[in-house]
């Protein structure tokens, strides 16, 4: 299988998916859309992990949750996903301590298109890479990282990414927010 991962000037694919936010009875679940980002004219993170019930996924996850204010902060939808299903979310949820107050919704892509769509499907098993994606209230693709499936994410680097990517401005390496741009 050969992955083309669609790329930093894309268009976001289209998707309508349904996502767990809540432990609540009657409310877990909610359809997620690719326009909903755009309609609120805010950024989207979308970061992606392998599977449910792991072992590195959950610090990801648990320090994505931690930071939830800060994306906020920067007017970002933050949304986590994986190929597994809506339901395996919710269980997860419920049995894991780090996981039960998720302040973002977890993406169910049980059809595993829009992973496919992405290009971030790993050949053999098929779930996908540790992907993170930062699009703009346009739609537009601006920032993207794959890890492989071993290897955790610093979301530290993504919220630097996101402040660089909304000053609009050149930043040098290692800027920081707060810090002179090039422009």
């Amino acid at each position: 299988m050969k992955n083309t991962i669609v790329s930093v000037g894309s268009k976001f694919p289209e998707f309508k998916k349904i996502s767990v936010v809540s432990l609540e009875k009657g409310n877990e679940f909610y359809d997620i859309t690719s326009e909903d980002h755009i309609n609120a004219e805010k950024w989207m993170v979308m970061f992606w992990w392998p599977k449910d019930f792991t072992f590195v996924c959950p610090t990801e996850i648990a320090e994505f949750n931690k930071k939830t204010a800060d994306f906020a902060d920067r007017d970002a939808i933050l949304i986590g996903a994986s190929t597994d299903s809506e339901n395996v979310h919710l269980a997860w949820r419920k049995s894991h301590d780090d996981l039960r107050d998720l302040q973002f919704p977890m993406l169910a892509d049980t059809s595993k298109s829009l992973a496919e769509e992405l290009g971030i499907l790993e050949a053999n098993e098929k779930i996908a890479y540790r992907a993170t994606y930062i699009v703009d209230p346009q739609g537009i693709i601006r920032w993207v990282c794959i890890n492989d499936l071993s290897v955790g994410r610093n979301v530290d680097e993504v919220l630097r990414v996101l402040d660089a990517l909304q000053t609009d401005e050149l930043c040098p390496c290692n800027w920081v927010k707060g810090e002179a741009t090039l422009a």
